[in-house]
C-alpha cells in the first residue's frame, strides 16, 4: 500500500466514524436544505442515490424533484467504469444492485446535469473523499467533458474534515449541502 493509499484509508476510517455518530444522532428533515436548493433547478435532469448504511438520506428531496423532471439513481456497470443513471420514481419497483444499494427494476438510462453525490468526508474547499472506487470521479469527468454538470455533495455537518488527501483525478464538488448549511465552491 502506498503512503497516499494508507493516508486515504485512515481518512476514510475517521470519516466513517464521524458519519456513523451523526447518523445515530440525526433528526428528521435532514434533506430540507437539499430540497430548497433543488427547487431552484426545477425540471433539470438530476441523479440522487439510494442511501445505504449510515449515508444521509436524500429520498424526500428526490421525490419532490421527480414531480418536475427526471430523477435517476446510479447503477454501477463494473470496476473501473463510469456510472450510468437509471430513471427512478418514488413508487417504482427496485432490485438489489451492487454494494447493497437498490436500483430500478427496469433500466431506463439518461444523463443527468445535476448529481447529488454521497461521500465519506468533505472539506471546506469542495474536496470529497469517497469510497475509493473512483466511480463518481470517472463519471463527473465524462459528463463535464460534454456539458456543465453540477456536483452537489450531500453529507452530515460532522463529515467535514481538514486536509483531505486528494489527487489530481479527484473531481471537485460545486456545492456541499448538509442538514444545516449550503456551501458553494
Amino acid at each position: 500500500m502506498s503512503d497516499l493509499a494508507a493516508i486515504k484509508a485512515e481518512a476514510r476510517k475517521a470519516g466513517f466514524a464521524r458519519r456513523k455518530a451523526a447518523f445515530d444522532a440525526r433528526l428528521p428533515g435532514a434533506a430540507g436544505r437539499l430540497s430548497e436548493v433543488l427547487a431552484g433547478h426545477r425540471g433539470v435532469a438530476l441523479s440522487g442515490y439510494m442511501p445505504i448504511r449510515t449515508e444521509i438520506d436524500p429520498l424526500a428531496a428526490m421525490a419532490e424533484a421527480s414531480a418536475y423532471g427526471p430523477v435517476g439513481v446510479p447503477v454501477i456497470q463494473g470496476e473501473g467504469q463510469a456510472l450510468k443513471f437509471s430513471r427512478w420514481t418514488p413508487e417504482g419497483a427496485l432490485r438489489d444492485g451492487p454494494f447493497g444499494a437498490k436500483v430500478p427494476e427496469v433500466d431506463d438510462y439518461f444523463e443527468p446535469e445535476i448529481l447529488i453525490v454521497p461521500l465519506v468526508a468533505f472539506d471546506a474547499n469542495g474536496g470529497r473523499l469517497g469510497y475509493g472506487g473512483g466511480f463518481y470521479d470517472r463519471t463527473l469527468e465524462g459528463l463535464r467533458a460534454k456539458r456543465p454538470t453540477l456536483a452537489i455533495g450531500f453529507a452530515f455537518d460532522a463529515q467535514e474534515a481538514q486536509d483531505l488527501p486528494l489527487e489530481p483525478t479527484d473531481q471537485p464538488l460545486n456545492m456541499l449541502i448538509t442538514e444545516s448549511r449550503v456551501l458553494t465552491f
